[in-house]
């Protein structure tokens, strides 16, 4: 019983459980917008896009292929509604928040991680960073100066 507990109470499991239900409840939203507004938009400009009439026979058997093609269009509408209504607009909030983010961090020379544009050492790497400048500050080598090379390489 423990086991089976602690595999309920698992963080993912319960993120999950919540994404399924709100993404069910996000589809019931996107279709009754698109019932709601997008249709009747559509009918004003040329009738409603149903065709569930739509069928063909072969040796008896009906093949009610219009409800397949009604429900493609009515995918194709809710995914353009969710696509210019929603992703749109959060793609380019996020872009403003990303480029505000871009003017107070960079990235360690080094380590490539993101640090504070003030930051004088990085915090992953330890390296010395020169202020202003994206490059490291130079050192030496722990075990001494690097060995002079000649014209020979």
């Amino acid at each position: 019983m423990k086991g089976f507990r602690k595999f309920i109470l698992r963080g993912n499991l319960v993120d999950l459980a919540v994404a399924v239900v709100i993404g069910s409840q996000f589809s019931s939203l996107i279709h009754q917008f698109v019932v709601s507004f997008v249709n009747p938009l559509l009918a004003l400009l040329g009738g409603t896009p149903n065709f569930n009439n739509l069928t063909f026979s072969v040796h008896g058997s009906k093949f009610a292929y219009g409800a397949f093609v009604t429900e493609v269009l009515s995918f194709l509408i809710s995914a353009a509604v969710v696509y210019f209504v929603i992703v749109l607009p959060v793609a380019r909030f996020l872009h403003l928040f990303e480029r505000n983010q871009a003017a107070t961090e960079r990235n360690c020379p080094e380590c490539d991680r993101s640090i504070p544009i003030q930051a004088r050492r990085c915090p992953e790497c330890t390296s010395v960073l020169v202020h202003g400048d994206p490059e490291p500050a130079a050192t030496a080598p722990a075990d001494g100066p690097a060995p002079v090379m000649g014209p020979e390489g």
